[in-house]
């Protein structure tokens, strides 16, 4: 028999980082296999890793969350976020410790009650890559 996906709905308050929250409900819930399916919010500080950098790129003010997605496991997440500034300026990358929640963050997150998701070098990349399992 199919299984439908478990869905959970979390709110983050001001002050909070998104990924450090995000971890601790991956942890506390013990989920091997979610993702992010749609999140609304505003943050006062990011810190996004931008394609092929080491480091992340932070900036402070009012920006609006246009996207947060990605894949969630108690053995290694891959999440990226989107922000907008006052003007309507869009950046985006990999989600780092320091994105600060304004107002609020409203996250949905799926999750998979048959899958698991690992993270191993494949030899494909020099990183730890999904692996994805059947339970």
């Amino acid at each position: 028999m199919k299984q439908s996906p478990l869905i959970h709905a979390i709110r983050l308050i001001p002050g909070e980082d998104v990924k450090q929250s995000l971890q601790n409900f991956v942890a506390a819930h013990n989920i091997h296999a979610g993702w992010v399916i749609t999140c609304a919010g505003s943050l006062t500080e990011y810190n996004i890793r931008f394609a092929n950098q080491g480091e992340g790129s932070k900036g402070n003010g009012y920006f609006e969350m246009i996207s947060l997605t990605g894949t969630l496991s108690v053995a290694g997440s891959h999440v990226h976020i989107s922000v907008s500034d006052s003007t309507g300026k869009t950046i985006g990358g990999h989600l780092m410790d320091g994105c600060k929640v304004y107002t609020t963050a409203e996250i949905i997150i799926g999750e998979s009650s048959h899958l698991l998701f690992t993270r191993e070098k494949d030899g494909t990349t020099p990183w730890k890559e999904l692996q994805i399992k059947h339970r």
